[in-house]
């Protein structure tokens, strides 16, 4: 076992008063600085938020280029992937040996150190990469639904979208965004969620993005002290969601397309819901709220909207002031974002290889879902021996309950389009990541399976509720 020191924390006992306006300093401001933020702030708005028309569809820039570059480039793509997930096993072998005393290296590899159990993943991932990419071994291994899926689709995006994603949400949140979006948000964030206002960044990130873009900013405040455990617990289990462009996916599976905008209010709704209940009870309600570095939390505000817009703009424009250039912060993102590439997929191919094998070839999943058959009928939704196993099988991987029920009924292909997307936990991306990216929290994998199940019980009346309010509105 490592013998790494034991991590130093620290804690805000006491929480200070709110301000008001006029107890603020606002700042004047030279026209540079705050066109320094605007500019960032379009940059980031433009790449991650504007919708364009792209094939028919409407999608988001930044989906757009990650789309294009592994479509377009795809032996290139998969070479990259294997090398980084080689290159994150063997730094990874070379920290631990050299933290163990096996071996004295001269370069701080201490970035790659990890616990015994993510060592042995990251290392399964540099053996496994080889044989993914060059398609060797038994046909059962490279299935549509288990090593193509894993390796073409999900290794593939996460491998290009974090250090693209990493260059412009860096501009955006070291530039001032992240001040901007959180001081507006608070009102809404800590009330509901028991958030500072900054965690919506991370939210909306996941939503217009990628759940590892999130995952990334997520990452990014809790080393600078601001966010404790608590709210990085919170932040990756409720809020590192599905995005936009992949419950479009998922509806054009399911030949919902027309009710797209149904099935996200849905989506938008139950992961609120969600959220408001898990964040009150353990186990997310019994991590410490320790902070890694020196504590930077918000302090509390008080006033009218326009006050909050005010007070937003001050936040903004004095961290542009303050910040790094344009390159400096995009360069800065991209070596952090490659970085955290090198860190988790192998990890992802690891676990999330294991977990569709599972799903694919064993009877588990009908095993467990067995027992909900009966409630699934109850709730009134159609071909329940089949929505059942599908209600389960998400934690594998959120697109293989809709592979199982594309020629159900369509109360049931409403009914799963919805749970998939808004049980948030699976083990072929997020799972490993969260574990592997915050280990210092520490996420457990029995608090995952935990916050899954419980997610599902919240779920299954709720959109069972939604689906027959859907129905009885003439659109299922």
């Amino acid at each position: 076992m490592s013998t790494q020191p034991e991590q130093q924390t620290w804690t805000v006992d006491v929480e200070p008063d709110a301000r008001t306006l006029d107890e603020i300093d606002l700042q004047s401001f030279d026209v540079r600085h705050v066109a320094k933020f605007v500019v960032a702030f379009a940059i980031g708005a433009f790449f991650f938020l504007l919708p364009v028309p792209w094939q028919g569809e409407f999608t988001v820039p930044f989906d757009i280029v990650v789309s294009r570059i592994t479509a377009t480039f795809p032996d290139a793509v998969g070479v990259y992937s294997m090398a980084i997930i080689v290159a994150g096993g063997l730094l990874t072998t070379v920290a631990e040996l050299d933290d163990r005393g096996a071996i004295d290296v001269s370069v701080d590899a201490s970035y790659w150190e990890s616990s015994t159990v993510f060592w042995a993943l990251r290392v399964a991932g540099l053996l496994l990469a080889p044989v993914m990419f060059l398609k060797v071994g038994p046909g059962w291994l490279h299935g549509p639904n288990t090593g193509q899926f894993m390796w073409s689709t999900l290794v593939y995006s996460v491998g290009v979208i974090i250090p693209i994603g990493a260059i412009f949400i860096t501009i955006f949140v070291e530039l001032g965004g992240l001040e901007f979006v959180g001081t507006l948000a608070r009102p809404l964030m800590r009330p509901l969620f028991k958030l500072p206002g900054r965690a919506a960044l991370d939210s909306l990130a996941s939503w217009v993005g990628s759940y590892s873009v999130g995952l990334y900013v997520t990452r990014n405040v809790f080393e600078r002290g601001g966010y404790h455990k608590r709210d990085v617990f919170t932040i990756a289990t409720c809020f590192s969601t599905v995005s936009i462009g992949f419950v479009g996916v998922v509806a054009a599976t399911l030949n919902m397309l027309d009710l797209f905008p149904v099935i996200f209010l849905a989506y938008f709704l139950c992961v609120a819901i969600c959220g408001v209940i898990l964040v009150r009870i353990p186990p997310i309600s019994n991590v410490p709220e320790e902070y890694i570095d020196e504590p930077d939390p918000e302090r509390p505000f008080e006033g009218s909207g326009f006050d909050y817009l005010r007070f937003a703009v001050n936040e903004a424009v004095e961290k542009a002031e303050e910040g790094e250039t344009f390159l400096e912060a995009a360069w800065r993102g991209f070596v952090d974002g490659f970085k955290l590439t090198s860190l988790i997929l192998g990890t992802i191919l690891a676990v999330g290889l294991a977990a569709t094998l599972l799903s694919a070839h064993t009877p588990v999943f009908d095993y467990l879902g067995a027992p909900l058959v009966p409630v699934v009928g109850a709730l009134g939704i159609p071909n329940a021996e089949t929505v059942a196993p599908a209600t389960i099988v998400g934690i594998t991987e959120m697109y293989v309950p809709v592979l199982l029920v594309t020629e159900t009924a369509p109360k049931a292909r409403f009914f799963i389009a919805v749970l998939s997307v808004s049980q948030l936990i699976f083990f072929s991306s997020v799972g490993p990541m969260v574990m592997d990216m915050f280990s210092d929290v520490p996420v457990r994998f029995r608090d995952l399976v935990a916050l899954f199940a419980m997610r599902t019980v919240i779920l299954v009346p709720v959109i069972a509720a939604m689906t027959h309010a859907v129905a009885a509105l003439g659109l299922l």
